[in-house]
């Protein structure tokens, strides 16, 4: 019987309903931040500030109840996946101008699908806490503007709403321009691309996330699979350019012509063999044949060089996986002392 990702049932109507399988999604650090308010009488919001509302401390309740409401998203929206929530924080702040109080809830978790809807139902029952605590001195209330301000995590990045967000929140959201002041190359290794059988799109999605990245490009070079000429342009390279990050697609399969980290292996002072391994693992998230691929690290003077696969899905799912943190990582191997590579 061969594997089938999905069972296939013989019923005669399709279902009215699917939850998406995200079970091919590989787990990333999602989160999400959405806002509400609720605007009430000047005779109400003067109670709520003062505490002095007959059920007692409104916005206490409302921030344990957000939480609670986020926690049990799943359970109330039919279609949501039960998430191992990381963190869920609400924050009521008090709008004397027009006697509102406007909610804010933060939803984060490692998981495969992002935590919006999570954020949202935070916002919306931390909202609906103070109307039943508020009601019996003000039943003419108003929840109105609830909306999604940010989500990170995932494929899609960073989405920020285009209506604007608060400046306090724009200036804790990550930057995308993680290689900012850096250079950084590509070097494509395909007997076929080299030839101009066809055209090398692995090399030009990379020099397009290099850019969106805000690296400087310092080469792009496409070679054929040979042990001599990949270490020549390996060290030429990073003689000549000094970037900071080199990425070299291509040669590492099983197969007899991929032969890109045994090179690498020469050409390097230094192994990264960690990062290969961690590539490989989260690989697994995509196909349960990542072991096959030899993907690998090392120091050339002081350019770091992965190895990536050579086919452009690859390459982007390997550049999601080392983006969160190869920012981090150049600046702590800068800090290393590593010599530039010395000409022959």
């Amino acid at each position: 019987m061969a594997k089938a990702e999905q069972i296939e049932f013989p019923a005669a109507n399709d279902p009215h309903f699917k939850m998406i399988d995200v079970g091919r999604k590989r787990p990333t650090r999602r989160r999400a931040v959405a806002v509400g308010s609720i605007t009430m009488s000047a005779a109400a919001f003067e109670r709520i500030k003062n505490g002095t509302l007959p059920k007692g401390d409104v916005l206490a309740l409302a921030e344990a109840a957000g939480m609670m409401g986020a926690k049990k998203t799943p359970e109330l929206i039919p279609m949501c996946h039960t998430l191992p929530m990381d963190q869920v924080t609400i924050h009521c702040a008090l709008n004397d101008d027009d006697y509102s109080v406007s909610v804010y809830c933060q939803a984060a978790a490692y998981a495969k699908t992002g935590v919006e809807m999570e954020a949202l139902a935070g916002v919306n029952i931390a909202l609906l806490t103070i109307w039943d605590l508020t009601k019996g001195v003000d039943p003419h209330l108003c929840i109105g503007d609830i909306k999604l301000l940010i989500k990170t995590g995932g494929k899609s990045g960073v989405w920020i709403n285009p209506d604007g967000i608060p400046d306090w929140l724009a200036e804790q959201i990550p930057s995308e321009r993680i290689l900012d002041g850096l250079k950084a190359g590509v070097l494509v290794m395909s007997d076929r691309a080299s030839k101009g059988d066809y055209e090398d799109k692995s090399g030009a999605v990379l020099v397009d996330i290099l850019k969106r990245a805000g690296a400087e490009l310092s080469s792009y070079e496409v070679i054929p699979d040979d042990a001599k000429t990949i270490a020549e342009n390996l060290r030429s390279i990073c003689q000549t350019h000094q970037p900071d990050l080199l990425i070299a697609s291509g040669g590492t399969g099983p197969g007899p012509r991929d032969i890109t980290p045994e090179v690498l292996t020469k050409v390097c002072d230094r192994m990264l063999d960690g990062l290969g391994d961690y590539m490989r693992a989260e690989s697994l998230h995509f196909t349960d044949t990542a072991w096959l691929s030899r993907m690998s690290a090392g120091m050339c003077g002081t350019t770091l060089v992965v190895a990536f696969p050579g086919s452009p899905k690859a390459v982007k799912e390997c550049w999601d996986i080392i983006a969160p943190f190869i920012g981090d990582a150049l600046s702590k191997i800068k800090k290393q002392g590593f010599a530039p590579l010395e000409k022959e």
